[in-house]
């Protein structure tokens, strides 16, 4: 098997004609156009005084508060289910409330990302994650904290098309600091997340009475909205439309504004010999889109790796406590540090590696890797079951952490990779929205399902778990498409079909 073709990961070209100088060689201002211009411009990367690395860093901290979200119910279960008297399939539905939302979210989120553009729905989400995270904390019963988890969803399944959107479009298309890394960079920003809480959830343990302890999963809960009010607080300050959206929509005039903003590039709009393309208006046809031409392809490989991974991802990661305290029979105490230990050196680690190198061995090498390591993880954990002494414990945590690290610099990283830089600017939000419409299902599933699997099954649910990542292997080896080096969004400029860049 060989790399993806060399033309693929080339640098691309800058707008280079007689009379327009590059964006690093000349401070001169550069002409647009055209859409395709500006996306030259953002393909080249920002200049130094620009604010497109803080954009990003911004659309992080949205990915930083949906991975704070649904992780922030995963050690309270039991203690919500002991307050509430709630059965295996009542903890079940509470988790996966959480899920519902985001089913829903990003079906919608989607769409809007591409209809309204990627600012609106930015700032309309983090509301939803303020209101959300308050009213889960101070839910009287389950069936408001089921609704608080599902607002919450809702909020998540919103953000994650419009952050993925953010991510890729205000990135160069190759180098240090390219698309693919910057997507790539959700994944340690959510295992950056999860680490927070289970460190925010130690403190408490530590300076709580032994009989408040029944209130951790409340001021876990509640915490949300602290991170969403400090993006709401600077959004206005830094955050701008994609400058690829506006110029899709013929706002070229926008676009240049923005480059200056963002870029810290000067831009003067000519009009071109050719007249003005028509604005590419979002409709709820382009879903049909992603099941054409070669997007097909790049849909199910996509929607496989996202659903793959999203199943026992969170089978393992929610069902952490589960895990430590039943199946190897730990304490309070020890269940907390293990899981953010575990977190910490394993997933964090591997999804800062997952960034730092798919500009060099690319998204499908260190996703088949990935799923690789966790298969055999699972497998062992199935095999050693309940550990009978402590060098077999230390065995089933050393696996864990395998399964956390493979998921790290594998699909967890790049299952976002196959889902926005498959699709141009035209169709990322609704092409990034179905996917995560999918993943969230899996997600639905899993978190329903391994309360009540684990509770029928024991350890014998990591055979089921297993099957998880031996489904992405299977559909990795069947269609060898990696975009990582590949100018996705000059599909939007060019005529006839686009381009497919696949393994041999």
């Amino acid at each position: 098997m060989s790399t993806v073709a060399a033309a693929s990961r080339a640098p691309q070209p800058s707008i280079d004609s007689a009379s327009q100088p590059t964006l690093r060689a000349h401070p001169a201002p550069l002409v647009v156009r055209s859409a395709e211009d500006v996306a030259r411009i953002v393909g080249e990367g920002a200049a130094a005084r620009g604010n497109a690395r803080i954009v990003i860093a911004i659309a992080l901290g949205g990915v930083f508060l949906d991975a704070y979200d649904l992780t922030s119910l995963a050690y309270g279960m039991k203690d919500i289910a002991r307050s509430f008297a709630l059965s295996p399939t009542q903890v079940g539905l509470v988790s996966a409330a959480i899920t519902f939302g985001a089913i829903l979210g990003a079906l919608i989120g989607g769409y809007l990302t591409d209809r309204i553009g990627r600012y609106r729905v930015f700032m309309a989400d983090m509301l939803f994650f303020v209101v959300a995270a308050i009213a889960a904390g101070l839910a009287p019963n389950a069936w408001v904290l089921g609704a608080a988890r599902f607002l919450m969803g809702f909020g998540v399944g919103l953000d994650l098309p419009v952050a993925m959107a953010l991510l890729a479009e205000f990135s160069r298309v190759a180098g240090k600091r390219s698309k693919a890394a910057s997507v790539a960079a959700w994944c340690p920003a959510w295992y950056a997340a999860t680490s927070t809480c289970y460190l925010l959830i130690l403190g408490l343990y530590a300076v709580l009475p032994e009989h408040q302890l029944g209130w951790l999963w409340r001021v876990t809960l509640a915490f949300g909205a602290v991170p969403a009010l400090v993006i709401i607080a600077v959004r206005s300050r830094y955050i701008s439309e994609s400058p690829l959206w506006a110029a899709n929509q013929g706002d070229l005039e926008g676009a240049a504004r923005i480059l200056k903003r963002a870029y810290g590039v000067d831009a003067i709009v000519e009009s071109g010999d050719e007249p003005a393309p028509k604005p590419r208006t979002a409709s709820w046809h382009n879903y049909r889109v992603l099941f054409s031409g070669p997007y097909t392809r790049r849909t199910v490989l996509a929607a496989t790796i996202g659903a793959a991974s999203s199943f026992g991802y969170n089978a393992i990661v929610y069902g952490l406590p589960i895990i430590i305290a039943s199946f190897l029979k730990q304490g309070p105490l020890t269940t907390i540090v293990a899981a953010l230990v575990l977190n910490l050196l394993f997933a964090f680690v591997g999804g800062v590696i997952g960034v730092r190198f798919v500009s060099r061995f690319g998204a499908w090498k260190m996703t088949v890797a990935g799923h690789a390591l966790q298969f055999v993880s699972l497998i062992g954990l199935a095999l050693i079951g309940h550990p009978g002494n402590g060098v077999l414990v230390a065995l089933a945590i050393l696996l864990l952490g395998g399964y956390l690290f493979g998921q790290g610099f594998g699909p967890g990283a790049h299952s976002m990779s196959f889902a926005s830089l498959s699709y141009p600017t035209s169709l990322r939000g609704i092409g990034v929205g179905f996917n995560q419409t999918l993943v969230r299902s899996a997600s639905t599933a899993s978190l329903f399902l391994f309360p009540v699997l684990a509770a029928a099954l024991g350890t014998k649910v990591f055979w089921i778990i297993a099957l998880a990542p031996l489904t992405s292997l299977v559909m990795l080896f069947a269609i060898r498409w990696d975009p990582v080096g590949y100018d996705i969004d000059a599909e939007d400029y060019t005529s006839g079909s686009p381009r497919v860049v696949e393994l041999q």
